[in-house]
């Protein structure tokens, strides 16, 4: 038994999505003259910046493969192992596909911390994978510096419900399937300033499954989606509009935001990721009168962990989507939260 409780997020410099590489930096290393040989099967990969890699099976369906992992985002081992393997399957519900199967992703300091947190750990990751109703059937570990986990998954999808990033067409709307805010609620939990009330909620909401995903890819008029989580809400819309060769238009008023979190914006508590993010993003962004800037720069480049599903949506098919989130106990998330337009100025226009 372990007598005294170890804080896990303690033992990191990180915290969940919050340890992604900054997005100029990634762009560095990712830039190279290197063509890639021909391969048609390839249905997504390098070529964007999609949630997830796709190849055609040749059979109308096609394989899903993704992975991801990082550093502890909570204290409790059970609790990180569920939020690191949610995440990780988040990727297969975002390209609107099913997963069959993960594999660990699992490295611990030794030294450091006992063994039996990470058998935890791995409990928690596998609670989530029963949940998918998929099997952990197996993976990899190492000795290092900071604890880290996650899941490399593998699902399927009929191409005909495949869903990518950059294909959002002029005048659909977006909606978001989860609160924004769990970056600076894990930050204040680090910095011990987290409230008692707020932290069973910011759990949940981590590990909880984007299972919506698979049936939103079953909706022809869902043009778009993507997953939420490191680089933030304006990264992530970025991506969606500038691949789709558009603008948006995003009412901030509508934005879902979890709660507590404008009491600890207040405080001047968020991330050192949300700084890099803003300083990637913000010569992209426009805001209009009424809109709380400073709120806004916290909020919006907020790197979510296992967040919420983007979703885009031809106007048609706008009551499809409110049907299937009450269905889905996502009442809370019915109204949109913007339009994509003609390309314009800049990339995003927040207004209120």
């Amino acid at each position: 038994m372990i007598e005294d409780p170890i804080k896990l997020s303690q033992y990191s410099h990180g915290a969940g999505c919050g340890c992604k590489i900054a997005p100029k930096v990634l762009d560095e290393i990712l830039k190279n003259s290197f063509v890639l040989p021909d391969n048609n099967k390839l249905l997504v990969g390098n070529h964007s910046k999609d949630d997830a890699a796709v190849y055609d099976l040749g059979n109308g369906t096609a394989l899903i493969s993704t992975t991801d992992f990082f550093m502890p985002i909570v204290d409790d081992a059970f609790d990180f192992g569920r939020i690191a393997a949610a995440n990780s399957i988040s990727d297969v519900y975002a390209m609107g596909g099913k997963p069959l199967m993960a594999i660990a992703i699992l490295g611990w300091p030794v030294e450091k911390l006992p063994v039996e947190l990470a058998q935890k750990l791995i409990e928690g990751g596998r609670s989530i994978c029963t949940e998918a109703g998929i099997p952990l059937a197996g993976g990899h570990s190492i000795d290092s510096q900071e604890p880290i986990f996650g899941l490399a998954v593998t699902g399927i999808v009929p191409i005909e419900n495949l869903k990518k990033n950059n294909t959002a067409q002029e005048g659909d709307y977006l909606f978001l399937t989860k609160p924004l805010g769990v970056g600076i609620l894990s930050t204040a939990q680090k910095r011990g300033l987290l409230k008692k009330e707020h932290l069973p909620l910011m759990i949940e909401q981590m590990a909880t499954l984007n299972k919506i995903g698979e049936e939103l890819g079953k909706i022809k008029g869902v043009t778009a989606m993507t997953d939420v989580t490191g680089f933030g809400m304006l990264g992530h819309l970025i991506e969606m509009a500038e691949g789709s060769g558009l603008s948006a238009e995003i009412y901030y008023d509508k934005l879902p935001i979890a709660a507590g979190v404008k009491e600890y914006i207040s405080q001047r508590i968020f991330p050192d990721a949300t700084t890099r993010n803003w300083n990637a993003y913000s010569d992209k962004v426009k805001f209009e009168k009424g809109v709380n800037v400073m709120e806004a720069f916290t909020l919006l480049p907020d790197p979510q962990t296992n967040g919420g599903i983007l979703v885009s949506v031809r106007a048609e098919s706008v009551n499809d989507i409110k049907e299937l989130f009450q269905k889905n106990n996502l009442s809370l998330y019915i109204e949109p939260v913007g339009r994509l337009m003609e390309i314009g100025e800049k990339v995003v226009c927040f207004k209120q």
